[in-house]
Formats: structure tokens, C-alpha cells, sequence
């Protein structure tokens, strides 16, 4: 079977390093084909009308242009997106197109019925719980300055900041899901202040995409 090709289509650049290594280290086979508009989430965060059909279109273009290229599937890595990766599902409904967070989402929701969802760009808090299927409570947190930190080269105090605020939820919580792919550097840092189960988004969305592509047995 020929090596799939995978669009990866990220709004940060640190979401670039986590999913690609990933997918190196569980999905070697696949090929890898990498789309940064880094001015996506700073447009959103200073936008006054938050998504809008402008932003959406954004996301529509660049999907067609990944499907153009022959890719076979799309992972979208920045989670604050959810309406505009729905407006690129509905347009290919035929094509695997996943949000970065969909694959950890069942993988949580199967662990427990309360999870602490962690993150440090706070309109992913704003947009991804409403992800979640009815039933499950969702207690958010926002790790603050960690994205500062990591976008000055501050990996120890980005990584110490998200345990810190994992660590604020962790007693009230079943599972915790750490929002980002750029945060997935973090997880080993949370792990060590938790004794419950931490999850990433790179890790749960490389093993739904092989699962969604057939190649569960590359």
C-alpha cells in the first residue's frame, strides 16, 4: 500500500515539533506534508468578532489547497478553530479532515465523566468545550503566561506553568487533557505532579488517523 500523505495545517509554530514527532516515532510510514499560517491565531485573539466568515474561508483555502496537493487526510493542530475545521468536514465529507482534539476528546470521555481541560491560549477554552459530548463536565484551565513563555524560548517555566495549573485541577477531575499540541512537551512535567491519567493531543490524534485511514496495522 502507498504511504499516506497527511496535511498537517497548524496556527502556531510551536504546534509544528509535537505532532511531527509524534507521528515519526508511532506512524513512520506516513508522509508528512506541513501548512503554518502563524498569523491565524493572533488575528483571532485580537479579533472583535471573534470566527467569522472571513477566518472560515481562511480555513477553507488552505484545506483546498492540501486536498489539491493529493493529501489524504487533514489534522487540524490549533484548537481554538472548531466552527472553521466543521466548515472544512461539511465541504469534503468523504475525506478523513480531524480536529486536533476530537481523537483525545473519546479517548477522555472513556476514562472518565469529568475532565480538567487545560490550556494556555484562553480562546481554546472559550471554543473547545462545547466539543464535549452532553454529560461530561469539563473544568477548564488556563496555564497563564505559559504561551508567553514558550514564544520567548522559556520551555522550563512553559512547561512548569502548565503543571502548575494541571496540578490546580487534578484533585476534582477523572482525567486531565492538556488542549495544545504545543503543550504536549509538558505532559511529562504534569505526569510527575499527578498521580491520574494525562493526555496529549499529537499521541490520541496519530492513532485515530491510522485508524481512520486503515493503516491501524502498518
Amino acid at each position: 500500500m502507498t504511504a499516506p500523505r497527511i496535511a498537517l495545517i497548524h496556527a502556531l509554530a510551536h504546534s509544528l515539533a509535537p505532532i511531527n514527532e509524534a507521528l515519526a516515532r508511532d506512524w513512520p510510514q506516513a508522509r508528512r506534508m506541513n501548512l503554518l499560517d502563524d498569523s491565524l491565531s493572533g488575528d483571532l485573539a485580537r479579533s472583535a468578532h471573534g470566527i467569522d466568515d472571513a477566518m472560515t474561508g481562511r480555513f477553507l483555502a488552505l484545506a483546498g489547497y492540501a486536498f489539491g496537493t493529493g493529501a489524504q487526510a487533514i489534522l487540524f493542530t490549533c484548537s481554538a478553530f472548531g466552527p472553521c475545521i466543521d466548515a472544512v468536514k461539511a465541504k469534503w465529507p468523504r475525506l478523513p479532515v480531524l480536529k486536533p482534539n476530537e481523537a483525545m476528546i473519546d479517548e477522555a470521555v472513556g476514562i472518565g465523566r469529568r475532565i480538567g481541560l487545560v490550556a494556555t491560549f484562553p480562546p481554546t477554552l472559550a471554543s473547545m468545550p462545547a466539543e464535549f459530548p452532553r454529560g461530561v463536565d469539563v473544568v477548564p484551565m488556563l496555564a497563564l503566561g505559559a504561551l508567553e513563555a514558550l514564544d520567548r524560548g522559556d520551555t522550563a517555566l512553559h512547561d512548569r506553568l502548565v503543571a502548575d495549573a494541571a496540578e490546580r485541577v487534578a484533585g476534582s477531575v477523572d482525567v486531565v487533557a492538556l488542549a495544545q499540541f504545543s503543550m504536549a512537551r509538558a505532559a511529562a512535567a504534569v505526569r510527575e505532579r499527578t498521580s491520574i491519567p494525562v493526555l496529549t493531543t499529537p499521541d490520541s490524534a496519530v492513532a485515530a488517523l491510522r485508524k481512520r485511514i486503515g493503516e491501524g496495522s502498518v
